[in-house]
């Protein structure tokens, strides 16, 4: 079994990351008895909580993107044709106008969704460490249990290239809306915050790359 992330760092640094299928299926294998690895096209996963956590119960409050939501995203200059659009964006996905997302380069998103479904998700976040992401059934309350697997926290598995943040209107009055954001920060420098918006209310959330599944087989 892989213990470790320098163990698996090492390994990782030596295949490439083109290459990756075969050694996550041995780390799938390895690590997981009865277990099959399943590369799936790339998806993401926004979370929140303590970068240093390795585990918790909020899984729940975690959204899922299937599809890159940055090639379908509206860039903020091109606000006011979505909203003469019905807020509806070119790729089909319908703006909501009381929580919207916004990413590092300035481009509206379309919210991911809520909660993340229960599985073992093959995670990293496109520098050195990768791990296996379980998270539970919710349980009576509504809670969703989540842990990294070979010691890895939120942090080592969070893309810091990818910003995320969610907008809401605060209780001042006035409006929150995309078009009021600085655009002098974009594109956000890596690891940084996304920027606060006149009249609105933000939630940071961590981006978490997908690419892969582990499905349970009994034999």
């Amino acid at each position: 079994m892989i213990k470790s992330i320098k163990t698996m760092t090492v390994l990782f640094r030596r295949i490439g990351l083109a290459i990756l299928a075969p050694a996550l299926l041995l780390i799938a294998v390895s690590a997981h008895a009865e277990a099959n690895f399943t590369r799936i096209p790339t998806q993401y996963i926004a979370a929140l909580g303590d970068p240093k956590a390795k585990s918790g119960t909020d899984a729940e409050t975690w959204g899922l993107w299937v599809i890159d939501p940055g090639p379908r995203g509206v860039d903020i200059e091109d606000y006011a044709d979505l909203v003469a659009n019905a807020d509806m964006a070119p790729d089909g996905w319908k703006f909501d106008r009381a929580a919207w997302w916004l990413e590092e380069h300035g481009l509206i998103m379309e919210a991911p969704s809520f909660p993340l479904p229960a599985g073992q998700y093959v995670v990293t976040g496109g520098r050195e460490a990768m791990s296996v992401l379980t998270v539970e059934e919710p349980d009576a309350t509504g809670k969703q249990p989540w842990s990294l697997a070979y010691g890895a926290n939120i942090y080592d598995v969070t893309h810091l290239g990818c910003r995320a943040a969610l907008y809401t209107a605060n209780e001042t009055g006035k409006a929150c809306t995309p078009d009021k954001a600085p655009m002098s920060v974009f594109p956000m420098t890596p690891g940084t915050v996304m920027p606060e918006v006149e009249g609105c209310s933000k939630q940071d959330y961590q981006v978490l790359i997908v690419i892969g599944m582990i499905v349970e087989t009994n034999s």
